[in-house]
């Protein structure tokens, strides 16, 4: 597991074509989960409320009237088509296209490290991650919007790597105003200075909210009572699942504003590591070097799990967003991946693997804490780790040896150890 010449190989066994009973597994993998999804009872459960409040708003009803729409006014736009469809029609294809959404995600997150489509991790991948990694199965059973967010990230990441970075800003706007999740991706815009995609993130769910506000009765309940509302940290109805520890390590007995400070001391040392993520550039040299893919990559991922840490609420779907992004890096070398402890903190979410007796009455917020901390170390101390380079002689014609550090530093070879 510490060899890295075993690490090349598993990734060269990945990337080969993928047969034909692969594909087949993995399609009835994902089929089934969605199918199953669409003949539980208590399907759509969160997807719920968003079309109660587009069906609000064609009534000439307020949405905001009803305190669990803590979306923009954007979103009630949205969901018009959504109300506009009979419920046997929607409870087929809600499950289909939230598992759709996810595979985009997925999708984007391997093209932007080249990897083929038709590979086994492509296929393979996506079927374990349905299977074995439970909120997955949860997204699709409760159709929350998170799945937008899942899919718009790696697309929009795929786009500013191919520097098309007002195309990226559009696409994290049009997701921001379905659903304000990815609004901390607009640091990563200000880090590398693209003003025009920053601008796209901003003024298009700005301008459909508008909108929406101008469509609806009373939008000003928007300010006076869903922003309280969510600043609280919602009430006992949401609390069970509430991953954050300033809503989980209350519960475990430590005082809330220690919890507080603790959560937000977290997300901003993850917000230190994102920056200094940032201004470590990855080396293009060799076979297996990165032309910046896992720079942007994981600055996206610290700054969206530093917001997680002190989101309310936080649940456990959250992390598909930066999930499948991290897992597609793991074909480059020094990856987050190839750490055992990668591993580590994803375990407690993990199917057939057991948790504790004692806090299976508390729901799923524990083990999805202890994964949402237990990834934001991992990614921070990767990123907070020493950016030291090892600097040659350049010899030009007609001119001394010397230093250049932009075209002749090379990255020292790091000390961890790895999975495989």
């Amino acid at each position: 597991m510490r060899d890295p010449a075993f690490g090349h190989r598993l990734v060269a066994w990945l990337l080969r074509p993928a047969s034909g009973s692969w594909r087949a597994v993995a399609l009835a993998v994902v089929l089934g989960i969605a199918v199953s999804t669409s003949l539980r009872a208590n399907w759509g459960s969160d997807n719920a409320f968003v079309v109660k409040a587009a069906r609000t708003l064609l009534d000439g009803g307020s949405p905001y009237e009803d305190k669990r729409f803590l979306y923009l006014p954007s979103a009630v736009l949205m969901a018009v088509p959504e109300a506009l469809l009979p419920q046997t029609v929607l409870r087929w294809l809600l499950p289909v296209g939230m598992s759709g959404l996810l595979a985009a995600g997925w999708l984007a997150a391997l093209r932007l490290f080249s990897v083929p489509l038709r590979s086994r991790l492509a296929v393979g991948g996506f079927a374990v991650l349905a299977l074995a990694y439970k909120p997955y199965v949860n997204l699709v059973l409760i159709g929350n919007w998170t799945a937008i967010s899942a899919a718009a990230l790696p697309v929009a990441l795929l786009l500013a790597h191919r520097r098309a970075w007002g195309a990226a800003g559009l696409v994290v706007g049009l997701a921001i105003a379905c659903k304000p999740m990815l609004v901390p991706i607009g640091l990563l815009f200000l880090l590398a200075r693209q003003w025009r995609g920053l601008a796209a993130a901003v003024l298009v769910p700005l301008g459909a909210s508008l909108v929406g506000a101008l469509l609806m009765p009373s939008p000003s309940l928007f300010f006076t009572k869903t922003l309280p509302f969510l600043f609280q940290g919602q009430d006992a109805y949401a609390l069970p699942w509430d991953a954050s520890p300033i809503a989980v390590l209350p519960r475990l007995g430590v005082p809330e504003p220690v919890a507080v400070a603790v959560a937000f001391a977290g997300a901003g040392a993850g917000l230190w590591g994102a920056w200094r993520r940032w201004r470590r550039p990855d080396s293009a040299e060799g076979e297996g070097g990165d032309q910046g893919q896992l720079r942007l990559v994981e600055t996206a991922c610290m700054v969206m799990l530093a917001a997680f840490l002190v989101s309310r609420p936080s649940f456990d779907h959250y992390l598909l967003v930066v999930l499948p992004l991290l897992l597609a890096s793991g074909v480059r070398p020094g990856s987050m991946p190839r750490s055992p402890w990668f591993w580590l903190a994803l375990a407690p979410q993990v199917a057939l693997i057991p948790w504790p007796s004692e806090l299976a009455h508390k729901r799923r917020a524990f083990k999805d804490c202890a994964t949402l901390c237990g990834l934001a170390i991992v990614l921070a101390r990767r990123a907070l780790r020493s950016g030291r380079v090892i600097l040659e002689p350049v010899t030009t014609a007609g001119s001394p040896p010397r230093t250049e550090p932009e075209c002749a530093a090379t990255p020292a070879e790091s000390a961890s150890r790895t999975a495989f």
